[in-house]
């Protein structure tokens, strides 16, 4: 467990009992995750190849006794509003003792912690909206799933994922609540039912459909590893992935330009994925390969099934140069051309890129890169750049310089590694 791992526990529990008035039982985290390569493949059933980030959602969670109502800071017994970046919504009335409380350390224009407060039993999809309709679509499956009612609970919420960036901070949130409250309730739920469990909740609830590797990454990733997944049944393999070992940095270049699932051409690439199939006669992309007949398809549904069956060979191929096959050693450094590929067909197949990751992905390029593409959704987002260590200063200045070049907010650039995936804060 990471330094910054460690040092979360004291400050989590010392900030809940702040707000709350009581201390926490325990308290949890779940990473945010960039996806190597295997972009659009996950609702195909394809393949992916994640990275669990050392960045991650941070939960600590209390059960109420009874009577214990009062709140110090925070939510109060009457605030049952919530913030989010966009303005304020309201839920509905929520009844003290069975309500669940959230609390996060992010706040609102008004400098005011973003809060809220809901009952398992009120919650119905559209009936809250931001950031709180992600916890409490896990409350609400969880009582589908089980049949257990979660109430009289309080969480408090810290994050160092960036919103918006492509990073899956939406997926962690979820996954960091759900381990809290398998944990605290008993519920024995195993990784698969964990990642299920929380794509349900992203798609029935939250309304944004979603495939499943940003639960699989937070869920089921090791530290120093990516994950193979396989996602129509899946099956995982732990890839190493150490990028010290080679002398290389993996940069996430945050272009700062938000993007939403729900609300962006996500859903419309979906449908015509299915649509395509149906047309080919199979029950996914994932049933056909490179040397199908794309004849009876539309020019738009040929050119998203070419990314779809070209992105799943490209993911195969990054798998064989990470363990070696064919005799030769493990090797990062050969990944880059696949990942530029990746980018290439995710702009014009795919057509999901934007103005300012085309510029990320070719700056970083031309300023020694050895690969770089979008990942994520797309529309905004975060581009990666795998870049020798030597040239991490040399690749960022290049990519800042591009963007002011374009006239566009200058990017957010860090380095990430391949970190563990969730589990409890000791």
């Amino acid at each position: 467990m990471s330094a910054a791992t460690t040092e979360a526990g004291p400050r989590l529990r010392r900030e809940f009992e702040a707000i709350f008035g009581y201390p926490p039982l325990e308290s949890f985290r779940a990473p945010g995750r960039v996806n190597l390569i295997g972009e659009h493949t996950d609702y195909n059933n394809g393949f992916v190849l994640p990275i669990a980030i050392d960045r991650a959602v941070h939960v600590a969670i209390g059960r109420r006794a009874q009577g214990r109502s009062g709140a110090r800071n925070g939510v109060s017994d009457a605030q049952n509003g919530v913030s989010d970046a966009q303005g304020r919504g309201t839920a509905a009335p929520a009844r003290r003792e069975e309500s669940i409380r959230i609390v996060s350390d992010h706040r609102d224009e008004r400098g005011e912690r973003l809060a809220g407060q809901f009952t398992a039993e009120e919650l119905v999809p559209g009936a809250l909206q931001g950031w709180l309709s992600h916890p409490a679509g896990v409350v609400d499956e969880i009582a589908k799933t089980t049949g257990t009612a979660v109430g009289g609970i309080d969480l408090y919420i810290e994050s160092t994922v960036p919103v918006g960036a492509g990073l899956s901070s939406s997926h962690a949130l979820e996954v960091a609540v759900l381990i809290a409250l398998d944990e605290v309730y008993g519920l024995g739920l195993d990784e698969r039912e964990k990642v299920l469990l929380t794509q349900r909740a992203e798609n029935d609830f939250v309304g944004a459909p979603t495939g499943i590797v940003d639960q699989a990454a937070s869920v089921m990733t090791e530290a120093g590893h990516a994950l193979f997944l396989d996602c129509r049944d899946l099956r995982t393999r732990q890839i190493p992935f150490d990028l010290d070992a080679e002398g290389l940095r993996l940069l996430v270049i945050d272009t700062r330009v938000s993007h939403s699932h729900s609300e962006s051409g996500y859903g419309d690439r979906r449908r015509t994925c299915e649509e395509a199939a149906g047309i080919l006669g199979a029950e996914s992309l994932r049933e056909l390969d490179e040397t199908v007949d794309l004849g009876p398809l539309t020019g738009e549904q040929r050119k998203r099934v070419r990314h779809v069956l070209s992105e799943n060979a490209r993911v195969r191929a990054t798998v064989e140069l990470l363990e070696g096959h064919g005799g030769e050693s493990r090797c990062i450094r050969g990944i880059g051309e696949l990942l530029l590929a990746s980018h290439d067909s995710l702009a014009h197949d795919y057509e999901v890129s934007c103005p300012e990751l085309d510029t990320a992905v070719a700056a970083a390029t031309s300023g020694g890169a050895l690969g770089a593409r979008m990942i994520g959704g797309g529309f905004g987002g975060s581009a990666i750049a795998l870049v020798d260590s030597t040239r991490v200063d040399r690749v960022g200045e290049a990519v800042v310089a591009a963007f002011a070049d374009h006239g566009y907010r200058a990017p957010d650039i860090f380095a990430v590694s391949a970190g563990e995936g969730a589990g409890r804060i000791d």
